[in-house]
């Protein structure tokens, strides 16, 4: 068996993400462990996740640091001293520093619940809905010095339904983040992602070619 991928997720809420990575591990169904959990925020359900599992995990309140990068510069210190190889974000509220992620090149990743490059940020599921749009969707993307704007690595899209709010509609994102994220880690822990500029693409994966239309055509 090859060598565990080592993981750091990064959290500040309820660690919804973290729990899908957490049982495709113990499933057997990826080759990763999580060598780190770290929050930003004292309270995150995340922390309780983690401790559930034992998994290794440490609190560094932002508010307890002069600036972005003094933060930044304790955060990787604590994920080079666990040996992690892949940053993992998953629901963490901050902006990294370019200091920091100059330490990882190409090894950091976030999930973000919309189709990027549209509705980047927050908020994004009221944005969409007050566009207009007909899909939505998730994107698990490398991370760079711009706001939700590296690499495109795997999106999932979903219809959005006439009557849905913000909370209807994230809740139906959210079933799909859960099944995107662990995949994307599963690519890379494979050596499977080929980076070519802003094009990724994944070893092994044929072209799909079957298209959606919301509302359906008529038959």
């Amino acid at each position: 068996m090859a060598d565990l991928l080592k993981l750091g997720v990064l959290i500040s809420g309820s660690g919804s993400n973290l729990q899908s990575i957490i049982d495709q591990i113990e499933r057997g169904a990826l080759n990763a462990k999580i060598a780190m959990v770290v929050s930003n925020h004292p309270e995150a359900y995340g922390l309780t996740r983690a401790q559930k599992h034992g998994i290794p995990q440490t609190v560094l309140n932002h508010r307890d640091f002069e600036n972005r990068e003094a933060f930044d510069r304790e955060l990787l210190r604590v994920l080079q001293t666990a040996g992690v190889e892949l940053v993992v974000l998953a629901g963490f509220m901050r902006i990294l520093t370019p200091f920091f992620l100059r330490a990882f090149p190409d090894r950091i990743i976030n999930i973000h619940p919309a189709l990027l490059p549209s509705f980047p940020g927050t908020h994004v599921q009221q944005k969409a809905l007050d566009y207009g749009v007909r899909f939505s969707g998730c994107t698990v993307h490398f991370v760079d010095e711009g706001v939700d704007t590296g690499p495109i690595i795997i999106q999932a899209v979903v219809p959005v339904l006439d009557g849905d709010t913000a909370e209807t509609l994230a809740a139906r994102i959210l079933k799909e983040e859960h099944k995107i994220y662990p995949q994307a880690i599963r690519y890379f822990a494979e050596g499977r992602i080929v980076k070519n500029g802003r094009r990724v693409e994944i070893k092994g994966i044929g072209n799909h070619d079957a298209a959606l239309c919301n509302p359906p055509l008529d038959r």
